[in-house]
């Protein structure tokens, strides 16, 4: 085991310390320095880190991995789990039963539930990439298919009525209840912040890619900056603050289009 940012006791310059906050079955704040590169079946010369699990709750399971030249996954999803793959940086090679592309900045694969993925750093440059994996609520009379393309293709969509605060969705789910979640990108201007503090149903894990912010979770005010990841439980009271001088932005999934099973 080895820790992402490459810090240990040898070259640690600061004081010890966490902004990481975990809270089970409620939410969990994982900031980067100190999480660890796990060992996965599958990833061959990548350097990958498990965030969000179903050992915090969640009902989904969230990666970040660097992809080094040359570095790869041979099956990714499949026998009913839905996956998703979104490259941060870097340029990675996808296929799945579908479709076969590549992947620039901004690209992104949704394979399926019964269509596993692969992808291959081609190139001569890391690449970093979000990833995504669930198991699928089929429902009766739909199906979800794959999606590859760009969210810089995307234009930004006015969020509660203001165009201070924009977002992105990276698949169909608001008109097709084949898909049972979705992806999204959601920006705020600097000192924007929500127009009220969400309750509800849905849960979240969200990566953040740019900007600072402070975020209400449960009671909880939590500094939060480019590179945390966040899980959300079902009925979290959550809000939003932009905090500093760049725009904030993050990525983040949510289920949908299904009704409480009983």
């Amino acid at each position: 085991m080895s820790y992402l940012n490459n810090v240990n006791a040898g070259n640690r310059k600061a004081l010890i310390g966490t902004r990481s906050v975990i809270k089970k079955n409620n939410y969990v704040v994982i900031e980067p320095d100190g999480i660890v590169k796990n060992a996965i079946p599958g990833y061959e010369n990548c350097d990958t880190t498990i965030l969000g699990s179903p050992e915090m709750g969640a009902s989904f399971a969230d990666y970040i991995s660097t992809v080094h030249p040359g570095g790869k996954n041979t099956g990714i999803g499949g026998n009913g789990i839905e996956s998703f793959l979104y490259v941060i940086s870097g340029k990675l090679h996808v296929a799945n039963a579908d479709e076969e592309a590549d992947l620039a900045e901004g690209g992104y694969i949704y394979s399926p539930a019964d269509k596993p993925f692969c992808f291959e750093n081609t190139s001569d440059e890391d690449a970093f990439v979000y990833i995504y994996r669930r198991r699928y609520v089929p429902l009766e009379g739909t199906e979800a298919h794959t999606v590859v393309a760009n969210i810089n293709d995307v234009d930004w969509m006015v969020y509660e009525g203001s165009e201070v605060m924009v977002s992105k969705d990276f698949l169909p789910a608001s008109t097709d209840f084949g898909y049972d979640m979705n992806m999204h990108l959601l920006k705020f201007q600097p000192g924007i912040h929500h127009g009220y503090v969400e309750t509800h149903f849905q849960e979240h894990g969200m990566y953040f890619l740019q900007g600072q912010a402070m975020y209400l979770l449960d009671q909880d005010w939590i500094p939060l900056e480019k590179g945390d990841y966040v899980f959300m439980d079902s009925y979290l009271p959550q809000a939003c603050y932009a905090v500093g001088d760049e725009e904030l932005i993050y990525i983040y999934s949510k289920d949908c289009n299904r009704d409480v099973e009983l």
